[in-house]
């Protein structure tokens, strides 16, 4: 059965042309490219706030998420001229990628057109690439921990943050955990960045032991247990974005919440077919998310007195 004609869509001042509109790409919902490009048009405003002048990984399923997986950090010659870019470096392997860097909608529509699903920008931006402005708490659930743990030690996080005078912007991962943003005064290394996640994380663990793991290698792991995952912090490491599509068959949405939520939300609800009414009602949940930078001092602070009490970092990943 031959694919449907390419369809043009006005995004902005831009026309993008979607090729295959109905080729599915989420077969548990019979979900289809057309209905993705939909889907991120109806968060438009969420998700260009989400990714705005960073670099930007991408999760491309040219068949669909049953399909192979290809993760583009290059923006592919043929690109239209109006799409912007940012070079960035990576010194392990002494290259350099022009990656993605939205700055409007018509780049995010353009992205999808090129079987794009997930959106993980770095969590530094343009104006200095190596200066993170963002610092990512992400509760990462090993197998047998349940989501009710998970709500727990968001509790345990932000009552850290608020002790510390940080704001933090909570929102569902897409999967089984949960993920919390900080802005922060943009002064700051990778290194220095995930050093400061590391404390905060084994103050998390401090306060609920039965329910938290810092340690890094998973097979060390309890199986039930919620790694604080700090080095989700470290340079060229990402996550999907807020309102990123997870490439499952499902369509989870990486989805904001407000902190009063997390008892009551059941990730698996957050979908590309329920986020768009969301939004149109709520708006976005993280609008507000630039008004207020922290500065990681406190934090910092806490690192030395780690290391002073002999505690031991693993060391960035490989």
């Amino acid at each position: 059965m031959a694919d449907a004609p390419a369809v043009e869509i006005e995004v902005g001042d831009h026309t993008v042309r979607v090729s295959n509109p109905d080729r599915v790409y989420f077969p548990e919902r019979g979900a289809t490219k057309l209905d993705l490009v939909n889907y991120y048009l109806s968060v438009g405003d969420g998700i260009v706030r989400a990714l705005r002048e960073r670099p930007c990984m991408t999760h491309r399923f040219p068949k669909g998420v049953t399909g192979d997986k290809v993760h583009q950090k290059r923006v592919p010659h043929g690109a239209p001229p109006w799409l912007e870019t940012v070079r960035v470096h990576f010194p392990r392997y002494n290259r350099y990628a022009d990656e993605l860097c939205v700055t409007k909608l018509a780049d995010v529509a353009w992205a999808v057109q090129m079987s794009t699903v997930e959106f993980h920008p770095w969590n530094s931006r343009r104006a200095d690439t190596e200066r993170p402005d963002e610092w990512r708490i992400d509760l990462d659930p090993m197998p047998d921990c349940g989501f009710d743990r998970v709500r727990r030690v968001a509790h345990v996080a932000h009552e850290v943050l608020d002790e510390l005078g940080a704001v933090g912007w909570p929102k569902t991962s897409g999967g089984k955990g949960l993920h919390v943003y900080v802005r922060i005064a943009a002064e700051w290394s990778f290194g220095d960045v995930r050093r400061a996640a590391l404390a905060f994380a084994r103050e998390v663990e401090r306060r609920a032991p039965e329910d938290v793991t810092t340690t890094w290698w998973r097979k060390d792991r309890d199986p039930a247990a919620l790694f604080v995952d700090y080095n989700q912090n470290a340079r060229d490491h990402t996550i999907a974005s807020a309102y990123s599509v997870r490439g499952v068959p499902e369509a989870t949405v990486s989805t904001p919440l407000r902190w009063d939520e997390i008892d009551d939300v059941d990730p698996r609800d957050c979908t590309i077919a329920t986020v768009p009414a969301r939004f149109a009602e709520l708006g976005d949940l993280h609008a507000t998310i630039d008004d207020a930078a922290y500065r990681l001092d406190t934090l910092l602070d806490w690192a030395d007195r780690d290391d002073r009490d002999g505690a031991v970092d693993p060391g960035e990943p490989e």
